[in-house]
């Protein structure tokens, strides 16, 4: 199963979202730190999910990070984050 949709089912899974998308950018990132000629170590994620009500920015992003921590130590290197409650 590709990173993108282990990202994609982990995310549904904790935060039952309303909008998800989940984006590979690991081609813009070739020859960086923490690339791999493999790809899938950068993504972009935007996410709205009602279990962000009452939380701040950095809230929101270390939940997001708490729950691909499977992810980060398999390989995952950078992932930026657009999160928000409905």
């Amino acid at each position: 199963m590709l990173r993108s949709q282990r990202i994609h089912d982990s995310l549904t899974q904790e935060f039952a979202p309303t909008q998800l998308e989940v984006v590979d950018n690991s081609h813009q990132h070739a020859g960086h730190a923490g690339a791999s000629p493999e790809g899938e170590t950068h993504y972009a994620v935007r996410i709205v999910a009602d279990a962000f009500k009452g939380m701040n920015r950095v809230a929101m992003q270390r939940a997001i990070m708490d729950a691909l921590k499977p992810e980060f130590d398999t390989g995952l290197h950078a992932l930026s984050i657009k999160a928000s409650a409905p």
